[in-house]
C-alpha cells in the first residue's frame, strides 16, 4: 500500500523539506512528488499502527500537531494500491481517502481529465495537451470515461502516450517510487558518556567515526585530502587536529594512524568528552600503472613514514628542499613533500635525435669540471698578504686541506639582505694549493681561469674558499674534481 500526503495551503518552508522529514517518521521509503506532495510506502507499517486506515488517521492527527513533532496544518491523506492513484485521490479528495485494490475508479473515476497528472506517466506536456483535446472533442470528460475506452482503439489513434494516460486515468499504473536520496554527509560526531584520558580508548572512538566517513566516501566514489578533528575537552576547551594530505585518499586505517601520531606529538591538555570528524570530499586521484609492477613507493605507506619521522625529528624538519629566490648562498627551505604526476609528452623521432646529439656533445666536452661541496664547510686558518690568501690550513675528522697557495683567482664579493639581522657579505676565491695525496686534477682542466698541472711530485688542487666580512672567518667551501 502507498500513502500520499498532500497539503494545499502549506507554507514554503513546510512544503520544501519539513514535509519530507515528517513523512520519514512513518516510513523510510519516501518520494517527493511535488513541492507540497509526498508518497510513502507503508508496506508492513500496519503491524505498528493496527491497520492501514488507522495509519492514515494517525498521519492526519500528527500533521495537525504543532512542530517539531507535527506540521501545524491540515493535510489530505489517501491510501491506494499504487502511488499514482493515491496522488490523484490526495490532491482532489479532502480528508482521508481509502481505495481498495481494483476499486480505484470508485474514488477517482469522477475526476475531470484536466486533473490528470500526465508527468506521472512520463508524457510530455505538448503530447498530453493534444490527447486531452482530442478526448474533449470525442465527448470524454472524466477518468472513468477515458478508462472505459477500448485499448486497441486508443493505441491506434493516440499511440503509446495515449495508452500511458489511459492506465493513469484508470489507476492501474505500476511503477517504483523515486526515493528521495538523502544528502551525503562526510562528517560524524559523538558525545561521550565518560571523559577519555588514554590513547587506546580514543583510538577506538576515532576508528568508529572514520569507518563511517570512509564508507560514505566509497559509496559516492570520492576521497579527501583534508581531515579535521575537533575534540571537546573538559571545561569547554577544544583541541583541533588538521591533516592536509598531499593527495586524496579514503583509507580509514591510514587516517587513524596519522591522527594517533599527531595526538602523540600534541596530546590534548585535558580529558576528551566529545569528538567530531569532518572531511572535504574531492575526486580521487587516478593513475595508470603497470599490471604487474606495484606503485613504488606506495602513497599511503610513504605518508605514514613521513608522519613517523615528523614525530621523531619535528614536522619542520621533514619535507622536500626548495631553493629560495635569493642570492644568499645555500638558501633553501623545507616544504611539505608532495607526489606530483608527470605528464607524458610524445616527442617525434627528429626531436629525440636532436636531444640525444646535444647530450652527447655535452658529455664529450673535455673542459667540464665537477665541484664537490663540503657540508659543512671547513673552517680554515688563512695567512693573507694584502687581503689575498697565501697559505691555508683547514681540517676536520674526515678531511684536511693545507698548503701554500700557488695560484689564485678572485675575489668575487657577494652581499645582500642588509635589512635582516643575519645579512651576509663575503669574498670568494678559487685557489690552487700545492699538495700531494689529495684530490688530483688532471692537466689541461680549468676553473675560472686557473689551470691545474703537475709540478714534479706535487699536485695542484683547486679549491673554492671564502672570507666572511662581518666576522672575518675563513672557510673552504669545496673542491673541483
Amino acid at each position: 500500500m502507498f500513502v500520499c500526503i498532500h497539503g494545499q495551503q502549506l507554507p514554503a518552508e513546510v512544503s520544501g523539506g519539513l514535509l519530507s522529514e515528517f513523512a520519514y517518521t512513518f516510513s523510510p521509503l519516501v518520494e517527493e512528488t511535488g513541492p507540497n506532495t509526498v508518497v510513502i510506502d507503508v508496506e508492513g507499517c500496519g503491524l505498528r499502527f493496527g491497520s492501514d486506515y488507522e495509519l492514515a488517521n494517525e498521519i492526519t492527527k500528527q500533521a495537525k500537531a504543532e512542530r517539531p513533532g507535527g506540521l501545524g496544518f491540515k493535510v489530505n491523506v489517501a491510501l491506494a494500491a499504487n502511488p499514482d492513484a493515491a496522488i490523484h485521490a490526495a490532491k482532489f479528495c479532502p480528508g482521508v481517502t481509502f481505495t481498495a485494490p481494483g476499486e480505484e475508479l470508485t474514488c477517482i473515476g469522477n475526476l475531470p481529465l484536466k486533473a490528470l497528472q500526465h508527468s506521472l506517466a512520463g508524457v510530455q506536456e505538448p503530447q498530453a495537451v493534444e490527447i486531452l483535446e482530442t478526448l474533449r472533442l470525442w465527448g470524454v470528460h472524466t477518468f472513468r470515461e477515458f478508462a472505459e475506452l477500448p485499448v486497441a482503439g486508443v493505441s491506434e489513434r493516440m499511440g503509446q502516450d495515449g495508452l500511458k494516460l489511459r492506465e493513469l486515468a484508470s489507476g492501474k499504473t505500476i511503477r517504483h517510487l523515486k526515493l528521495r536520496q538523502a544528502a551525503p554527509e562526510f562528517n560524524n560526531a559523538i558525545e561521550l558518556e565518560y571523559p577519555i584520558t588514554e590513547l587506546e580508548p580514543l583510538a577506538f572512538i576515532l576508528a568508529r567515526l572514520l569507518n563511517q566517513i570512509c564508507a560514505n566516501l566509497n559509496a559516492y566514489a570520492l576521497a579527501t585530502n583534508a581531515l579535521q578533528v575537533e575534540m571537546k575537552l573538559e571545561r569547554g576547551a577544544v583541541h583541533e587536529i588538521k591533516l592536509s594530505l598531499p593527495y586524496p585518499m579514503r583509507d580509514h586505517k591510514v587516517f587513524l594512524k596519522l591522527l594517533l601520531l599527531d595526538t602523540e606529538m600534541r596530546p590534548p591538555p585535558a580529558a576528551v568528552v566529545g569528538i567530531s570528524v569532518n572531511c572535504e570530499p574531492v575526486k580521487p586521484r587516478v593513475m595508470q600503472t603497470g599490471l604487474f609492477i606495484p606503485l613504488a613507493p606506495e602513497p599511503e605507506k610513504l605518508e605514514l613514514m613521513l608522519a613517523r619521522l615528523a614525530k621523531l625529528v619535528g614536522a619542520e624538519n621533514i619535507g622536500s628542499p626548495e631553493l629560495l629566490d635569493t642570492h644568499r648562498p645555500d638558501a633553501f627551505r623545507v616544504k611539505r613533500f608532495e607526489l606530483k604526476e608527470k605528464k607524458r609528452r610524445r616527442a617525434n623521432s627528429k626531436q629525440q635525435t636532436v636531444n640525444s646529439d646535444q647530450q652527447s656533445a655535452i658529455s664529450n666536452q673535455q673542459s667540464t669540471l665537477g665541484f664537490r661541496v663540503f657540508r659543512p664547510p671547513l673552517r680554515a686558518m688563512v695567512q693573507a698578504e694584502g687581503g689575498c690568501p697565501r697559505e691555508i690550513s683547514a681540517w676536520n675528522k674526515n678531511k684536511s686541506v693545507h698548503g701554500k697557495v700557488v695560484r689564485v683567482a678572485g675575489p668575487w664579493r657577494t652581499t645582500g639582505e642588509w635589512w635582516r639581522t643575519d645579512t651576509w657579505a663575503r669574498d670568494e676565491w678559487d685557489v690552487a694549493i700545492e699538495a700531494s695525496g689529495q684530490w688530483a686534477v688532471g692537466s689541461g682542466q680549468k676553473a675560472d681561469g686557473l689551470e691545474s698541472k703537475e709540478i714534479g711530485i706535487h699536485t695542484q688542487v683547486l679549491y673554492r674558499i671564502y672570507h666572511e666580512l662581518p666576522n672575518g672567518a675563513w672557510f673552504v667551501e669545496g673542491v673541483y674534481d
